[in-house]
């Protein structure tokens, strides 16, 4: 028995959710899918899946199992990429997940240069704010903002940003500027709810950076987009901290204003994140490598 095979045939199955779909995919017939996954049972000595006349579903063995085949199936197409594309070439689908705003502004006008470059590799790309598991939901990568946690993927700098405090003219006519951090309690904000301090804003002075001021703003709106809290700022609906990405553009319009000079809110890095591998496919290492080349020069210009 081919036990790649094998094990091929059982990712597929559980995947597709039945042995019809699975063999549609790998294009086999049911039959020799089926007896795939026979001889693979036989050999472990166990069952990996329940068979009704409507849906398979995974024993617990099966669910253990299922994890190391995933994780074998990936080091064999890794081992296999290193070997036959080990130079400059790459090739198959690449599944990025990349945040919303930044992935409009910045990176969508990166992916059709690097189609160009590499036609081979078919781009999946997936935008979202939503901190997502890599390796459970099967991206290569993932474009990640601010201060990663410990874990056991691998990441790399592409650039920097920091988070601007700003309000629109006619809220500031209206309401006033605080003066001070402490000020920000007794203003209508506007928060991020998926900011990783949560509904506490810290500022350090420009001048020492040292002292630093940890304000509990009291939110009159929430939402998990940051162009929506953006949108409702430039309206005059209150004080949003944002990513300077995101607001400098207004601000140089004039439909912003930034608050609290003498202050600063943190600088966060935005970081390629990828599992902790020790061989990365091609396609993953040029990727990575195009976005440190084509990110850095945006950073560059910004500070200029």
């Amino acid at each position: 028995m081919d036990r790649i095979e094998a094990i091929q045939a059982f990712v597929a199955v559980v995947d597709a959710g039945s042995f019809v779909a699975a063999a549609d995919k790998l294009q086999l017939s049911k039959a020799v899918v089926s007896r795939q996954l026979a001889m693979l049972e036989d050999e472990l000595g166990t069952r990996l899946l329940h068979r009704t006349t409507r849906r398979v579903s995974l024993t617990s063995d099966g669910e253990l199992f299922l994890g190391r085949s995933r994780e074998f199936l990936q080091q064999w197409q890794e081992a296999l990429d290193e070997v036959s594309h080990r130079s400059v070439q790459a090739r198959g689908t690449l599944r990025i997940n990349v945040p919303f705003s930044y992935g409009v502004m910045y990176l969508a006008p990166l992916w059709p240069v690097f189609m160009q470059r590499h036609p081979d590799v078919l781009l999946d790309v997936t935008l979202s704010d939503r901190v997502t598991d890599l390796v459970d939901e099967g991206y290569d990568l993932a474009v990640r903002i601010g201060k990663l946690p410990s874990s056991s993927l691998v990441s790399r700098r592409l650039a920097a940003m920091r988070l601007k405090l700003c309000a629109a003219p006619t809220y500031v006519k209206s309401c006033g500027k605080p003066k001070e951090p402490s000020d920000l309690v007794s203003h209508r904000i506007l928060a991020y709810s998926l900011l990783s301090t949560g509904d506490t804003w810290t500022l350090s002075l420009k001048s020492d950076p040292t002292r630093q001021e940890a304000i509990d703003v009291r939110p009159v709106m929430r939402s998990n987009n940051g162009d929506t809290c953006t949108q409702a700022a430039i309206a005059g609906q209150g004080i949003v901290l944002q990513p300077d990405f995101m607001v400098q553009r207004h601000i140089d319009r004039g439909e912003l204003l930034e608050l609290l000079p003498r202050w600063q809110a943190e600088e966060f890095g935005v970081y390629a994140v990828y599992p902790s591998r020790r061989h990365l496919p091609a396609k993953v290492r040029l990727m990575i490598d195009f976005l440190v080349a084509n990110l850095a020069p945006q950073k560059a210009d910004k500070e200029r």
